[in-house]
């Protein structure tokens, strides 16, 4: 499973961006998709995760700012939507895939994770 992400890029404080994320591949079905980030000398973090049923949940950094959806036609991709960015809000982000395998007939198989390679944002003050 390949995940393309998009839509990254240099935005001035106050701004917004809307990174895209694409799941192209064979398996069974999605669990999650999720946009987490990862600014320079910190861990990788969650902002924000969508359930195969539409549950959400947001980062409490972000939840009164980004939101995040998905493609109710394809289902296999996911967008952040990104508003009243802030120059903390540098990052690279990475799309996430949980799924699971085709299992037998029709059954899931195991689960996976799956990696999108990052799309640099860059908020200025």
């Amino acid at each position: 499973v390949q995940l393309q992400a998009s839509g990254g890029g240099l935005v001035q404080s106050g701004g917004s961006l809307r990174l895209s994320c694409a799941a192209s591949g064979s398996f069974h079905s999605i669990i999650s998709m999720a946009w987490y980030r990862q600014a320079p000398g910190k861990q990788r973090e969650l902002v924000a995760r969508i359930m195969s049923n539409g549950d959400q949940n947001l980062d409490s950094s972000v939840k009164d700012r980004f939101s995040i959806s998905r493609d109710d036609d394809a289902k296999n991709s996911v967008y952040l939507h990104m508003n009243s960015l802030k120059p903390e809000d540098t990052a690279v982000y990475y799309c996430n895939l949980v799924g699971a395998e085709r299992g037998k007939g029709w059954s899931p198989g195991r689960n996976f994770v799956s990696w999108g390679r990052g799309t640099l944002v860059t908020v200025s003050s």
